[in-house]
């Protein structure tokens, strides 16, 4: 592995698409023909993309010793020595500090929040990612963070029920995950991953069902009863996306065994991607005041 390419994977640019969270406060508020509240979302993205990239670098420095005994992840650039722990740690706080200078640009509410995230994300690299439940929950919050910041970026207010909605499917994506790596990995997952020393095979079930559930019912809310589906009662057209994706991924997880990369099914699957794609345009179509024929408008 070159250098070079040891860097693009030390900085994860595959998992920049979790930043394009930041978004869902320009659809959900009407705000993407807005010129000025578009650029400051574009930055915002920038800013949490270098944020995350230098969490990975961390999180690629302290886990190094516990990567080499994975047998995947013992290729990423630290483990396999292609990259050095000092290098890792220079290359981290570069991004950390781009990230916080471009945040700084878009006012201290959205710099606060920035660093709020990259607290969250040290404490739980260091700590946090080997107790049970809370492993995932620290994840899940992180995803709430990038929609939170997506609002302060462009100093609106976003729904509760949406930021529900977002932090129970990355609840659903992220117990996924640890289903998958529990039975991927045998009796050795805790040696790789000591979270998974809590979890039984039953429980992680459960927890993707309940996560998927309450991300459905959360959305199916939003969409109908809350402020921004009042004012715009076409929303209620996004839901049947929502609800086809979160079965669709169930069948993945549970049908396949497919979960282990999330961001690998959410981009490849081609139900998902046509699903995202139709609430995208769906939710556009809603926030430009599009009526329903067999839905009356109603007011706030």
């Amino acid at each position: 592995m070159s250098k070079g390419l040891a860097l693009v994977r030390l900085l994860r640019p595959k998992q920049w698409t979790k930043n394009l969270l930041v978004f869902a406060a320009l659809v959900f508020t009407g705000s993407f023909d807005n010129e000025a509240a578009f650029r400051a979302s574009l930055l915002a993205f920038c800013a949490l993309c270098l944020a995350s990239s230098a969490v990975y670098a961390l999180n690629d420095l302290l886990d190094a010793d516990l990567d080499r005994k994975h047998p995947k992840k013992r290729r990423r650039p630290v483990a396999s020595g292609v990259i050095t722990k000092p290098a890792a740690g220079l290359i981290s706080l570069i991004c950390a500090a781009a990230g916080l200078a471009i945040a700084w640009t878009l006012g201290k509410p959205f710099l606060t929040g920035v660093g709020v995230y990259l607290l969250l994300q040290v404490g739980y690299n260091a700590w946090f990612k080997a107790i049970p439940i809370l492993d995932v929950f620290i994840v899940a919050t992180g995803f709430v963070i990038r929609a939170v910041l997506g609002a302060l970026a462009i100093e609106v207010r976003i729904s509760g029920w949406l930021l529900f909605c977002t932090g129970a499917l990355a609840l659903m994506l992220a117990f996924a995950k640890r289903r998958h790596e529990f039975r991927d990995l045998g009796d050795d997952r805790a040696g790789t991953r000591p979270s998974l020393g809590g979890y039984t095979q039953a429980a992680l079930d459960a927890l993707v069902i309940f996560s998927a559930g309450a991300a459905a019912l959360s959305f199916g809310v939003y969409s109908i009863e809350s402020e921004t589906a009042r004012r715009h009662p076409a929303l209620i057209l996004t839901l049947p996306c929502v609800l086809y994706g979160v079965m669709r991924y169930l069948y993945l997880v549970f049908g396949r065994d497919s979960g282990g990369e999330p961001e690998t099914v959410l981009l490849t699957d081609p139900h998902i991607v046509l699903a995202i794609l139709a609430f995208l345009g769906l939710a556009v179509y809603a926030m430009t005041g599009a009526e329903v024929p067999f839905l009356p408008g109603r007011s706030a």
